[in-house]
């Protein structure tokens, strides 16, 4: 009798929420097949009170394909347990990438607080699955027979990825330990929303208003125009800076008037740490707290340890030989390039110690002097329209892809452009959308996500949507939007994390793209930053957008031969994060005041005196907002596997097809279908050495 009512109770409650779904999808979009051209995101029907309910809805049906896997009678087997689980609630995927890249793209007040509720439903969702103890015996089941069921790569990789993310998840913890494993994951996806929103806000909230021309010597033509139009907008008078990079960065280094420069550089380095409602010093210490007593209620001594589980460094201990060894390789030749600016600043007549707002101002007049040239000569030849053309070029001579704009592609601002992307054989390969430009609903940085991720499970194709986020310069009235080289090997690099989402070619969908290794996650966006510094490639679309000529050989020789300027400095600040992140994840207790912290765990690969009150840390989202907590030392370690990577081509032909067949075939393609290293020595035939990075950079000769 009580196995009677239970599945009588069962069936009615599975029934209860098919009605619930079907009442709500009536005048939602998200509810309903997308109608769309590839059923991309209809963006032109979505309204902000279209998604609670539509996150309610599919959290019940994903409950319910959940159930369906439990309450089968079968013994439990791959497809209807590993698989079947891998495909469950996949329109609340849908929704979820929707609603959770506007927020980081084109956010707002009302959208940030739907997504502060639709985290803890979702949070409380993935909670209930992880520590389902029925759901996680049958998975069990099905990994306790992994040696005989005569499995795939890939389909080992599922099976073990989806025992290790159930257990890694809480599932073997004691329900005294499963409530508190699900208070603290609450309580974490909360804080890092409102770590995101503090910086966003205060990014938003500075802005630099001058209104005395003489005050702006030094600044270039386009930037002057572009604050001008900041402050016509905001009906102020004279030019109007914000902490925006497109601002900011051109401002730091052209800007004469010092104490304008250091206004800014303080305004920008003490985001989170102004002591008010956008103040992060507490969240940091209480997200750092929270996953430190989350790894040592999974077994780990810290939430180091526990990332690197699944990571090619694997231990900390490993994580902080490779940057020590980086650090001891690129300190000497940190001092040496510190001195020289300090030098050429008194040469230049400066009375004092260069401070940390002097330091691109005189590098940059530097690299002027010692190599004939700076940004401003360079960036007319790097139109964007232009270097669209030639980034999908080297997309067509490596890959044999093809783009084509498609404004039937619904988008979610007018700045964003869809394409559609197709194969050597005129075979859709997915969609892919541009957003370049700031706003104050955008995040800062440049980034790489997707609406739909690629799958083939029983056959059905799934292509992907993916999209490449920036903030590069606006055009102004008279001036197009002009990329400085930095902002061009941006672009370069999310397009690399794009092809790795467009070329996917798994089975599972939690395996495919960019679904891999934090500290692999890297190699396919670096590594074709090597082309920005090709002349064979540059000569192809570089042009100047005003007279239509070729960019200078001359010029391209400057680029090149400036490349590893201030290498050694650049590789000590990339170091300092890195050194920065894993101390906070070392950490065997909640850490005491901030900015004393951040001092101490820096102090290696520092340079200038401190400066009260800035901090890195209250503002560095990628650790405390974006995923990257103990793995931003992946940015090195993916420029070693780029590198020796890179080396092939150098040798074979940078445009030869059979080496970038091989790239493709071996890293871009299989995603995280098996284990990186196994990928990349698919790839090179041996395993990578820091050799290759250390002579590019100019550390090692």
């Amino acid at each position: 009798m009580k196995t009677f009512i239970q599945a009588a109770t069962a069936i009615f409650l599975i029934l209860t929420m098919t009605i619930k779904i079907h009442a709500s999808e009536k005048g939602n979009p998200l509810l309903q097949p997308f109608a769309t051209l590839h059923e991309t995101a209809p963006f032109h029907l979505i309204k902000n009170e279209h998604f609670l309910p539509a996150f309610e809805a599919a959290i019940a049906e994903a409950r319910s394909e959940i159930q369906q896997i439990i309450d089968q009678k079968s013994v439990p087997d791959f497809e209807n347990t590993i698989v079947a689980l891998d495909v469950a609630g996949d329109r609340l995927g849908r929704i979820r990438s929707i609603l959770f890249n506007l927020n980081s793209a084109e956010t707002s007040d009302e959208i940030q607080k739907i997504v502060q509720q639709a985290a803890s439903m979702l949070t409380e969702f993935a909670n209930d699955i992880s520590l389902n103890q029925e759901l996680f015996e049958k998975i069990k089941t099905v990994h306790n027979q992994k040696n005989n069921l005569d499995l795939s790569p890939e389909q080992l990789t599922l099976l073990e990825k989806t025992y290790q993310r159930f257990v890694r998840n809480g599932a073997n913890l004691s329900d005294a330990e499963k409530e508190k494993y699900r208070e603290i994951t609450k309580e974490l996806s909360q804080l890092s929303l409102k770590f995101g929103e503090n910086v966003l806000a205060q990014t938003n909230a500075f802005e630099l208003q001058v209104t005395d021309r003489n005050e702006l010597g030094g600044l270039p033509d386009y930037l002057l125009e572009s604050a001008a139009q900041t402050a016509k907008s905001k009906n102020k008078e004279g030019w109007i800076f914000t902490l925006q990079y497109p601002s900011y960065v051109p401002f730091m280094k052209y800007a004469d008037n010092r104490g304008l420069r250091e206004k800014m550089f303080r305004a920008f380095t003490t985001k989170g740490n102004h002591g008010n409602e956008y103040d992060n010093n507490e969240i940091i210490r209480r997200i750092v707290e929270l996953k430190l007593e989350k790894a040592r209620l999974l077994g780990y001594h810290s939430h180091a340890e526990y990332q690197l589980a699944e990571r090619m460094a694997e231990t900390p201990e490993r994580v902080g030989k490779f940057l020590q060894e980086l650090h001891e390789a690129s300190r000497p030749f940190a001092e040496k390039e510190f001195a020289e600016v300090q030098d050429f600043a008194e040469k230049l007549g400066s009375e004092s110690k260069i401070q940390r707002w002097d330091w691109s101002y005189y590098s940059e007049k530097l690299k002027a002097e010692r190599y004939g040239f700076n940004e401003e000569e360079v960036k007319p030849y790097f139109e964007v329209t232009h270097v669209i053309e030639g980034i999908f070029g080297l997309a067509k001579q490596l890959y044999g892809l093809s783009f084509r704009e498609n404004k039937d592609i619904p988008v979610y601002h007018e700045d964003v452009k869809p394409y559609e992307v197709f194969d050597e054989e005129g075979n859709f390969l997915s969609v892919i959308y541009m957003d370049f430009h700031p706003r104050e609903g955008k995040r800062a940085g440049a980034w790489m996500t997707d609406y739909l991720g690629q799958s083939a499970v029983h056959g059905k194709s799934i292509r992907p949507h993916v999209s490449i986020v920036m903030n590069f310069t606006k055009p102004t009235d008279s001036i197009p939007s002009l990329l400085t080289f930095d902002e061009f090997t941006t672009f370069v690099h999310e397009f690399g994390h794009a092809l790795h989402g467009m070329l996917s070619q798994c089975v599972y969908p939690s395996l495919s793209g960019t679904s891999v290794y934090w500290d692999f996650v890297e190699l396919p966006s670096q590594i074709h930053e090597n082309w920005c510094y090709e002349k064979e490639w540059l000569d192809q679309f570089a042009v100047h957008y005003k007279t239509g000529e070729k960019i200078p050989a001359k010029l391209i020789e400057k680029i090149v031969k400036a490349q590893n300027f201030q290498a050694g400095y650049l590789s000590e600040r990339q170091l300092s994060f890195g050194m920065l992140d894993m101390a906070f994840y070392s950490l065997q207790e909640k850490p005491g005041d901030i900015a004393e912290f951040e001092a101490k765990a820096i102090a290696p690969t520092e340079l200038f005196a401190p400066v009260p009150g800035s901090l890195q840390s209250t503002s560095f989202s990628h650790i405390f907002a974006g995923g990257y907590d103990a793995g931003y030392y992946s940015y090195k370690w993916a420029e070693v596997l780029d590198a020796d990577a890179f080396s092939v081509f150098q040798q074979k032909g940078i445009f030869n097809r059979e080496v970038a067949g091989s790239f493709r075939k071996n890293i871009l393609e299989k995603g995280g279908s098996e284990h990186p290293m196994k990928l990349y020595k698919a790839f090179r035939k041996q395993e990578p050495t820091v050799d290759a990075l250390l002579k590019r950079s100019g550390l090692k000769e």
